[in-house]
């Protein structure tokens, strides 16, 4: 398979983080990671550095760069090798945000739809749900301890679908369609989506305690 249709990655970095500070003083994807690899840095470049390990193009949908918060997380992740693709309408939910990175990237051949709260993800684990959309697989996504996890990968098929997306159900209804292959892995990372200060406590206390 040829670079250009090789699946892509889509981090997903337009969110406010509300859940994290509803007063909006702080950036949650700015915040230093608790756990994984990459700890201590902020949070969505240490999900961009997974990535960037297990892919060799990665978009990151953001919000535009209005605070100086956000024109540091598009310089963090810029910096990291991420396209960044500002999608202006952020706050109608994570289904536009999925359209607007499979649009930036639709001559691909796949999407991996990753989060970038998501700080601890193994590269392997992204390599194998790479793997499996290129191989054929119309959706897949990882499973571990029985539950499933991300990223989730789609298939060049469903470029139609995907760019439908509206709201905030994210791919939901194409998974629903589309029921993916599961990938078990050995990867705790791929179920850590950090949503509030109280989560991240939890996994800076369960990294101290590993």
């Amino acid at each position: 398979m040829s670079a250009e249709r090789a699946p892509v990655a889509i981090l997903l970095a337009a969110g406010r983080g509300a859940r994290f500070d509803p007063l909006g003083q702080a950036s949650k994807l700015l915040a230093a990671a608790p756990a994984g690899p990459q700890r201590g840095r902020p949070l969505a470049l240490a999900a961009a550095l997974a990535l960037r390990a297990a892919l060799p193009r990665v978009l990151a949908v953001v919000r535009p760069a209005d605070t100086p918060a956000q024109q540091a997380l598009h310089e963090t992740l810029r910096a990291a090798g991420c396209e960044l693709v500002v999608n202006a309408r952020a706050d109608d939910g994570s289904g536009g945000s999925i359209a607007a990175g499979v649009a930036a990237a639709r001559d691909a051949g796949g999407w991996l739809i990753a989060l970038a709260d998501m700080p601890a993800l193994a590269p392997a684990t992204i390599a194998a749900v790479r793997e499996a959309i290129a191989t054929g697989a119309a959706t897949a996504a990882p499973v571990y301890a029985g539950r499933r996890g991300h990223p989730v990968g789609f298939g060049a098929q469903l470029r139609g679908e995907l760019l439908a997306l509206t709201g905030d159900e994210g791919a939901r209804s194409v998974l629903a369609a589309h029921a993916p292959a599961l990938i078990a892995v050995d990867d705790p990372g791929c179920l850590l989506d950090l949503d509030t200060a109280l989560d991240f406590e939890r996994a800076r206390q369960a990294g101290d305690r590993g």
